[in-house]
């Protein structure tokens, strides 16, 4: 529906509590985070860097961090919309019992949610594969623009997850950050790349909220990834709730018992509004 008329059936859903929340990319383009796919479920653009690529060549870990280093600034500034700060406070008051992100941004921590199931990482943390220690993101960046003053001013594209568009002639010289720890050049973002499984303790921490949960609300999200879809066929098949707010085609569109096409952003305020007055 192109319309609120069934934000009443959302209502009475939600109206007891026990919903968890799974959101997608659709929640962070208003703040300026593109997406992977188009309203019909099709990937945008060129092929994101597989793990198996990322792992098998130095060369592939230049090009990742010199898109990367270019991609994060804009990462890093963008702020929560309206949509996350509604979504924290539905679980300040008690409607949500658990939020599920495919998100790597960080914005539902930002907007004020507790505990939120990362179920694809964080972009705000690198992880060594060496020393399995973490860094932060901002201690990495500072490391590579002070290693590459020669990309300063370059501008490129932004893309999905803090890539860019980057001319490769760029690529070239660009000196690879190290581990802060070990100095080895293993170095990834703590995120699950596409071909990499989602960690197995996320993974079951966010099957037993679903498990748990009195139903579900899609939020912004094709549900095109395996490990969100699986979410929705345990809730499908349990006979529970399954909703969706979504402008476009979802993997989910045969199980959803309720979907919403409209605004995310102009939408869960509403929601928020009416279920804590």
């Amino acid at each position: 529906m192109n319309d609120y008329s069934y934000l009443d059936t959302l209502y009475q859903a939600m109206a007891d509590g026990g919903f968890v929340v799974l959101t997608g990319a659709g929640i962070s383009t208003p703040s300026g985070i593109p997406d992977y796919r188009d309203s019909e479920g099709v990937r945008r653009g060129r092929q994101p860097m597989m793990y198996q690529e990322f792992l098998a060549a130095p060369e592939s870990r230049r090009r990742y961090w010199a898109r990367a280093m270019l991609g994060w600034p804009r990462v890093r500034q963008a702020q929560p919309n309206a949509a996350h700060t509604a979504l924290a406070e539905l679980q300040r008051q008690g409607r949500i019992s658990a939020l599920i992100t495919q998100n790597v941004d960080t914005l539902h921590d930002q907007a004020g949610s507790q505990d939120v199931i990362e179920l694809h990482g964080s972009l705000h943390r690198v992880l060594c594969l060496d020393c399995g220690q973490r860094s932060a993101r901002d201690d990495i960046q500072q490391r590579m623009v002070e290693q590459n003053p020669y990309l300063a001013g370059v501008d490129a594209v932004q893309a999905p997850d803090g890539d860019t568009l980057l001319d490769p002639a760029f690529e070239a010289r660009f000196q690879t950050p190290q581990c802060p720890y070990c100095e080895g050049e293993r170095i990834k973002p703590d995120v699950v790349f596409f071909g990499e499984n989602v960690a197995q303790p996320t993974a079951a921490r966010a099957m037993a909220a679903a498990e748990n949960a009195a139903g579900l609300l899609v939020v912004g999200s094709s549900l095109m990834a395996y490990s969100a879809f699986r979410l929705c066929r345990v809730i499908a098949d349990r006979g529970k709730p399954l909703m969706a707010i979504n402008l476009g085609k979802t993997r989910a569109d045969d199980l959803l018992d309720l979907k919403i096409e409209a605004s995310c952003e102009q939408l869960l305020p509403l929601l928020a509004q009416h279920l804590t007055t």
